[in-house]
């Protein structure tokens, strides 16, 4: 597992990056189903899809959701899918939700022996300046570091499940 976050003029960076052992195909068939986001986010987060954005990510898709940031504090979420070429990435941007700025990127290349290697780069901006993080810069780190850990963790697990 390989997650990083950085932090530059006021804009955070998370880095992912995860070998998926499993077919180009398959993967992207997982990742652009939008009703597998609740699959691969903690349970604690209380996520749940709040729109019917049909079976397939598309370019313009609007997605709203409702999700738990923080212990107690719950928020609307709304994101586009602005950018998408086909079993190579897609990107997702806040359009209203509990960042001033989130933009997404989900990028898919295969390796050399058919597995895949999937890299997602989140760009985001805390609310409230400063002060937004110096209250909620650790805690939100924290968070997105178990999202992402989780996520990685099911993601192993289910296409270890689909193989065997």
């Amino acid at each position: 597992m390989n997650i990083k976050i950085n932090k530059q003029s006021g804009i955070y960076t998370l880095r992912s990056e995860q070998i998926i052992n499993a077919p180009l195909d398959e993967v992207w068939d997982f990742f652009s189903r939008p009703q597998n986001l609740d699959r691969i986010t903690p349970e604690d987060m209380k996520f749940s899809i709040t729109n019917n954005p049909g079976n397939e990510t598309y370019t313009g898709q609007i997605i709203t959701y409702r999700i738990g940031i923080l212990p107690g504090v719950d928020s609307n979420w709304v994101t586009e899918i602005t950018h998408l070429r086909e079993k190579q990435f897609f990107v997702d941007e806040q359009r209203f939700g509990p960042y001033v700025m989130w933009h997404h990127e989900h990028h898919f290349q295969e390796t050399a022996d058919g597995k895949v290697l999937m890299t997602d780069i989140v760009n985001y901006k805390l609310p409230l300046g400063i002060l937004g993080n110096l209250v909620a810069g650790n805690a939100i780190e924290k968070r997105l570091m178990k999202v992402f850990s989780h996520r990685y963790k099911i993601i192993e697990e289910f296409f270890y499940a689909k193989k065997n």
